[in-house]
């Protein structure tokens, strides 16, 4: 069969009181319409045209050029955002599915159940629609004693009668293409809001003899995103879902209130994260990892065995069995090998550091090349900017720097030489030399005593207690 799509993707948006389309707004690192239109693609449907409106540019920017795009100049209703589909859907056969653009939540799994709903029983349409807890506000599906769709009827039109029934429309529906053709040319907007209402084809092809059916799918799958608070809602379900996912493939989640994982990422089997952990990006971690307390990764590779704890990392290759934190800040264009140690208040930006080196405590690493076996004295400093450029320096392998050393731009340390606590490093150390660049240090006796600063008992007061509880 023949299938293609329609999304509506042409509102305003108001409500979410933004300067962006909401339909690009982001759930779980991944914008509203991506997750509308992946979910069609992996429902084998490819054919997909978006009604969209003033916003359109931030929507091409996400889906490209590979799908149709229909500007809708005018916001009359769902039934007139359709109808703006006209020249994309005649001449086709077989079904067209219709969703709005801003519903996240529609699954794979509830389309192919709509469509084989359509196949088997060869309907005019099939309505998706869910069982609501509180359906108000929300369109009422009513049923013949076959159980066929009989009509929608909106919240504000309903009976007392007909507002008990819990079984809404999710505004997500499969037409036979030709059919919905027809029934969009006779739509009216005699009402109130002078709109066209998709929702009145139901009615004409029920009028002109046809049968339509429904699925019911999980209430979840039909949200839609209006506002900031559905859109909090809609991200802590499908964080929820994600978290879930990993859990079934082997990887264990310490609390799933705290945990957030965007869609893309990768994790591998037995590998435990921590509360208070975001995974974002393209993230990509190993087997047998610790994520966590508090770290955040972007677009971060991980290898096998590492530990990362209360840091926060970038665009980046962490390579295996390293150990990152407590307070690291690994940045982008970094590369980390294998068994390195990364710890308390090391920042690394634009560097390459090889197998087993060593940078403890309190070090900056910048733009710079580093081997294997180095290690870094606390308080070191690779000072690669000089004002104009940034140039990192050249550190071969076991190499060892004595703690709060300078290190200038461009140059070289040597194979197996060493660096003296506290020298500023102006010139390359030859393999196997000792680094020396401190000033002369000279005493003067008693001038505590001579110059009257003599602290004693002075002590500093403590800052005053923090008054909340």
């Amino acid at each position: 069969m023949d299938i293609c799509a329609v999304v509506m993707a042409a509102g305003d948006g108001k409500r979410m009181k933004s300067a962006h389309s909401k339909v690009v707004q982001q759930v779980a690192g991944k914008p509203i319409i991506q997750w509308v239109s992946d979910a069609l693609c992996k429902s084998g449907c490819t054919e997909q045209v978006y009604i969209v409106g003033d916003k359109q540019e931030e929507i091409r920017d996400v889906l490209g050029e590979g799908v149709a795009y229909v500007f809708q100049e005018q916001r009359l209703g769902t039934g007139h955002a359709v109808m703006q589909a006209a020249p994309f859907l005649e001449g086709r056969d077989g079904c067209v599915i219709v969703l709005p653009g801003d519903s996240p939540m529609v699954s794979e799994e509830t389309i192919n159940k709509a469509v084989k709903a359509m196949e088997d029983g060869d309907y005019a349409a099939v309505v998706i629609t869910a069982v609501a807890e509180d359906p108000r506000d929300m369109g009422r599906v009513e049923r013949d004693s076959n159980g066929n769709v009989l009509a929608i009827v909106e919240d504000r039109d309903c009976t007392p009668e007909q507002k008990k029934i819990k079984e809404i429309n999710s505004s997500m529906y499969i037409f036979k293409t030709s059919l919905l053709l027809s029934a969009l040319g006779r739509l009216s907007a005699q009402n109130a809001q002078k709109e066209y209402y998709l929702t009145d084809t139901i009615g004409i092809l029920i009028g002109d003899g046809y049968t339509v059916g429904s699925v019911i799918c999980d209430f979840e799958d039909t949200m839609g995103v209006n506002d900031r608070l559905q859109l909090m809602q809609a991200s802590r379900i499908m964080n929820r879902r994600i978290l879930r996912k990993h859990m079934a493939n082997g990887v264990q989640i310490a609390d799933e209130n705290s945990v957030w994982i965007h869609s893309a990422v990768e994790i591998g089997q037995d590998t435990i994260i921590l509360p208070g952990t975001t995974l974002m990006g393209n993230t990509v971690i190993g087997k047998d990892c610790i994520i966590g307390e508090n770290t955040r990764l972007d677009s971060v590779e991980v290898g096998d065995g590492t530990v990362i704890d209360y840091s926060v990392a970038s665009q980046c290759v962490i390579g295996k069995d390293c150990r990152i934190g407590p307070f690291s800040h690994i940045r982008p264009a970094t590369r980390i090998n294998d068994h390195v140690t990364i710890g308390a208040y090391v920042e690394v930006k634009n560097s390459t550091i090889d197998d087993y080196t060593r940078a403890r405590h309190l070090t900056y690493i910048g733009d710079s090349t580093v081997g294997k076996n180095v290690n870094f004295g606390c308080g070191t400093v690779t000072c690669n900017y000089d004002g104009q450029d940034k140039v990192g320096c050249t550190i071969e392998d076991n190499v060892f720097i004595g703690g709060n050393s300078n290190i200038l731009s461009s140059v070289n340390l040597g194979k197996d030489s060493y660096i003296a606590a506290g020298s500023t490093i102006t010139s390359d150390v030859p393999a196997l030399g000792l680094g020396i660049g401190r000033s002369k240090q000279v005493n003067k006796d008693e001038w505590v005593a001579k110059s009257n600063r003599l602290r004693g008992a002075n002590f500093i007061k403590l800052d005053n207690k923090r008054s909340e509880v």
